[in-house]
């Protein structure tokens, strides 16, 4: 299941002025569903069930429509727009239609991507600092929501998908004119508070059914591959967190153990990449996933060109095996616990900045919220 996108009025440099949404688009957000970013799906929900058509053209004039005939409430309709260059559409329920809005899209000559993590607990300033980096692409690291249900106090079933509705309604200006793909979090597909100790029912639902129902996102979603066509750049996410927990009712993810399905789709996955730069998304600390299956998963991350999580409240970039592995928090200011192979640390609310051009060598860049770039790192091939 899937829904996503379109939307209302973006910054003065980012995006232009639009008209508001009637009420009954409530909300819109782009994404990709399909394995390249060659094609970006929109989705959006509505108050009432109705079918779905996408407008889109490289101006405000649009020219190009794609229609779904059959009643949803939740709509995502995949469309292919130009490959760099800014791109304007808007959506159609049944008799209601949003503003049309403008995408500023990818350059031609160098491809950025922008990873948040922990925007659950974070201040509202990474949304003005994704705006300003101007991304073709935003990923996250995990922890986008506080927790399925209103609070990490309250409980609610795996179904309930009103933590992302927040999510999307919070920032609208990012989610409109920015595909978004996300590694799972933990607190992504919490049910219920998790106490001092393991209670007698699962705390988190492994399947993240919420999650994968809300989002487009490629593959079996809780894992996939993204490939960014033109810059030889493959994104990969997979299902890492709290692994210490596994076998009890805290365990937060799939099987990741030696001889799991999992692992051995990454394993696959790496051995196959031919792309210049294969970046892996997780929410588990470095150190940790560097002891997993006795080392297995370490040895097929170390084949790509780096590797990024937003396990702890902290910025760092740490180089183990001479492989760039760095912490992104927007909420960074929380305990610190080194990695052993620790190049730079701080406690400072940041982003990852990823600068890929066709010619030159690819960069990256932990920047604070506020604009400062913190620590830079070439990545090698």
């Amino acid at each position: 299941m899937r829904g996503l996108i379109c939307w209302l009025a973006i910054t003065l440099s980012m995006v232009g002025s639009t008209v508001g949404l009637r009420a009954d688009i409530e909300r819109i957000w782009l994404s990709h569903a399909s394995s390249d970013t060659s094609r970006v799906t929109v989705s959006w929900e509505t108050s009432a069930p109705a079918d779905s058509a996408v407008d889109w053209g490289t101006n405000g004039t649009l020219g190009q429509t794609r229609r779904i005939a059959s009643a949803a409430v939740r709509h995502a309709v995949e469309i292919a727009p130009p490959a760099s260059g800014p791109w304007h559409y808007r959506v159609r329920s049944g008799t209601h239609i949003s503003s049309v809005i403008r995408v500023p899209g990818a350059d031609a000559e160098v491809f950025r991507a922008a990873v948040i993590a922990d925007v659950a607990f974070g201040s509202k300033q990474w949304l003005s600092a994704v705006l300003h980096l101007r991304p073709a692409l935003l990923l996250a690291a995990g922890d986008i929501v506080p927790a399925l249900a209103s609070s990490e106090a309250a409980s609610t079933t795996p179904d309930d998908m009103s933590a992302f509705r927040r999510l999307i309604d919070a920032a609208p200006e990012v989610f409109r004119a920015i595909p978004f793909v996300a590694a799972l979090g933990n607190h992504d597909r919490q049910l219920c508070p998790r106490g001092s100790s393991p209670p007698e029912r699962p705390v988190y639902d492994c399947e993240a059914r919420a999650f994968r129902a809300f989002f487009a996102f490629p593959g079996e979603e809780w894992r996939w591959t993204l490939d960014v066509r033109g810059f030889c750049v493959r994104f990969v996410a997979v299902d890492l967190s709290h692994t210490s927990d596994a076998g009890s009712t805290w365990q937060t993810c799939h099987d990741f153990g030696p001889g799991s399905d999992q692992l051995d789709w990454y394993r696959r996955v790496m051995h196959e990449s031919r792309q210049t730069h294969v970046i892996t998304l997780y929410n588990e600390q470095h150190r940790a996933v560097r002891r997993l299956a006795g080392g297995a998963w370490w040895s097929a991350i170390r084949r790509g060109s780096a590797a990024v999580t937003g396990f702890g409240h902290f910025a760092e970039r740490s180089e183990p095996d001479g492989l760039p592995c760095f912490n992104i928090s927007v909420n960074g200011k929380g305990a610190r616990y080194p990695d052993p192979e620790s190049r730079f640390l701080q406690s400072e609310d940041s982003l990852l900045l990823l600068i890929f051009p066709r010619r030159g060598p690819a960069r990256a860049e932990i920047i604070s919220l506020g604009g400062a770039v913190l620590d830079a790192r070439e990545l090698l091939p």
